[in-house]
């Protein structure tokens, strides 16, 4: 009889190279919301190898839709664009049945958010800024939104965010989460962003700017990025001589 963690496998451990310093001085928050001690290495537990599972059942029908599903009386004001790609795990496995969040600010700029202090950005009452949708049997999904607006912040003088959709993914275990942002190509406020700067690999930095997908089109209507997603892989257990699954 096999073991949870044998069925299943460990993930792999996060390449701590191409994930950001949890303290980063140059973006300011990061000093306050770090970690002072060194990390703790745990293996994986029943919990975050298994779980949670998702049904489309408890997904409403225009929750993928951010253009739709905060309208009231009207559409959001703004550039309409797809948003699509596939949630892939380290060893290209596609992740079907993965829970992809994603919430951002208005063309202005503006955070539905009673924290948002960019006050010259009006708030615009179509537009909620937040959708989840659930990936496919080959980890595909895809959104429809308005593009979001760059805005000012206080990390310094004259520091803008780039614009960018935040995500959150949860695959098939919780070591599998991920919180990352998306940024949007040819866009020139990426280089200069203390957030993106704070990530010291090259190749990681594009991964998290879409690109440009003039074949996903919708004719006359939006525009559409490319944006894949690569979250933790799990290895597999070896017993009784040979690698689980193989023949």
């Amino acid at each position: 009889m096999t073991t949870p963690t044998e069925q299943f496998g460990e993930f792999y451990q996060r390449d701590r190279t191409i994930h950001p310093a949890a303290y980063t001085p140059g973006y300011k928050t990061s000093v306050l919301r770090s970690h002072q001690k060194a990390l703790i290495s745990l293996p994986n537990s029943l919990s975050d190898i298994t779980g949670p599972q998702f049904s489309a059942d408890e997904l409403g029908a225009l929750d993928n839709d951010l253009i739709l599903n905060y309208a009231h009386e009207g559409m959001p004001v703004g550039e309409r664009i797809l948003v699509h790609g596939y949630v892939l795990d380290e060893n290209g496995k596609p992740v079907p049945n993965a829970l992809v969040e994603v919430w951002q600010a208005n063309a202005a700029g503006r955070y539905r958010h009673k924290n948002d202090r960019y006050m010259v950005a009006p708030i615009d009452p179509n537009f909620g800024g937040c959708g989840r949708v659930l990936t496919d049997k080959n980890g595909y999904y895809f959104y429809r939104t308005v593009k979001p607006g760059p805005y000012p912040w206080r990390n310094n003088i004259n520091d803008w965010r780039p614009a960018h959709i935040h995500y959150s993914i949860q695959a098939s275990g919780f070591a599998q989460r991920l919180i990352t942002q998306m940024y949007f190509e040819g866009d020139p406020l990426i280089p200069g962003c203390p957030i993106v700067r704070s990530i010291n690999n090259e190749e990681s930095v594009r991964g998290l700017i879409a690109q440009l997908d003039r074949n996903a089109f919708a004719a006359m209507d939006s525009m559409a990025y490319r944006f894949d997603i690569v979250v933790r892989g799990s290895r597999a257990t070896l017993f009784e001589n040979y690698v689980q699954g193989a023949k």
